[in-house]
């Protein structure tokens, strides 16, 4: 009796101590050595992308499809051909393309009618079509043209490089600002002298090289016909010229006259321009002028059809 009564305490003792030790879990759910089950996979797995030989991704690009609107009753996406009131919603209809005769008389109403001045600029947007065949580009390029009707009443100022002595008083007697040679470097890097072009001719052209930072797009360059050996007939075209340049790769954004200039000599300088942009286009090219936009400088923007403002052969040929 004494025996099971000693072993029963030892019982006790040996579970009190089990249950209350905080190192040891109470209970398992399961052996610890037990492999987890994981879950099926149900979705299919990613293709592989496929690289090309330079390592990169090839991308599928989708081509947009052409629609034509020719035989349908309304347009893709819009409400109707032409607005049945003089007060709708632009984005529902198509955009109004005018003649360049009618944009020029509207623009002169919208002066009259929003009491704007009459002097204001005209200005022309156009975009051009710079792609050629096999992924070639047109070359972004600055011209000079002169209007049959010049809107600016002061002569444009020009400097004349040259080391010939005959030449240069050649030049100041049809009207150059100033003409020399290597000496008037250090007048133009002082800013002693500033003009609107910089004439040279071909010899002296190696021997300006410390004016390149200074008049960067100004200096002279055979592109832009500031290096010439004709003297006389470069400065009557630089004196009185217009120069406009092809910005951001496709756009020509100049002014062509003022709106108080009777409509048919702003139709004159706007058919000038369009005609020396087209002629830098490659006869291979097609159409140069995407699109054209016509406004003044208080009033909305007009798209017109330069194809009426042109001769037949303005999109044909080029240099």
């Amino acid at each position: 009796m004494a025996a099971l009564r000693t072993t029963l305490r030892k019982v006790t003792t040996a579970c009190t101590s089990q249950l209350m030790s905080t190192s040891t879990p109470i209970c398992t759910g399961g052996s610890q050595s037990a492999t987890r089950k994981l879950p099926v996979r149900t979705f299919a797995a990613v293709k592989a992308v496929k690289k090309d030989k330079k390592g990169a991704v090839g991308e599928v690009k989708k081509e947009k499809r052409a629609i034509d609107d020719s035989d349908r009753h309304k347009p893709f996406g819009k409400t109707a051909w032409v607005p049945v009131d003089d007060v709708f919603i632009l984005k529902y209809y198509p955009r109004t393309v005018y003649r360049a005769v009618d944009a020029i008389q509207m623009l002169k109403r919208f002066q009259v009618l929003d009491f704007t001045p009459h002097n204001q600029p005209v200005y022309i947007d156009l975009k051009l079509d710079m792609k050629l065949e096999k992924k070639k580009k047109i070359d972004p390029f600055v011209s000079t043209v002169h209007l049959p009707h010049p809107f600016k009443t002061a002569i444009n100022r020009v400097v004349v490089f040259t080391e010939d002595e005959t030449q240069a008083r050649e030049a100041r007697e049809n009207g150059a600002a100033t003409a020399g040679g290597v000496e008037l470097i250090q007048q133009v890097l002082d800013d002693q002298i500033s003009a609107d072009f910089y004439l040279a001719v071909p010899e002296i052209l190696p021997k300006l090289l410390p004016l390149k930072n200074k008049l960067r797009k100004k200096f002279p360059k055979s592109k832009r016909g500031t290096v010439s050996t004709n003297i006389p007939k470069t400065l009557e075209l630089f004196k009185t010229g217009h120069e406009y340049l092809v910005e951001s790769d496709c756009y020509v954004r100049t002014q062509i006259a003022t709106l108080d200039m009777p409509s048919e000599q702003i139709f004159a300088n706007l058919q000038t321009v369009l005609m020396d942009v087209c002629s830098h286009r490659p006869a291979s090219a097609g159409p140069f002028i995407e699109r054209a936009i016509m406004a003044s400088h208080t009033s909305e923007a007009l798209w017109i059809n330069c194809q009426d403002a042109l001769p037949h052969t303005g999109q044909e040929g080029g240099k």
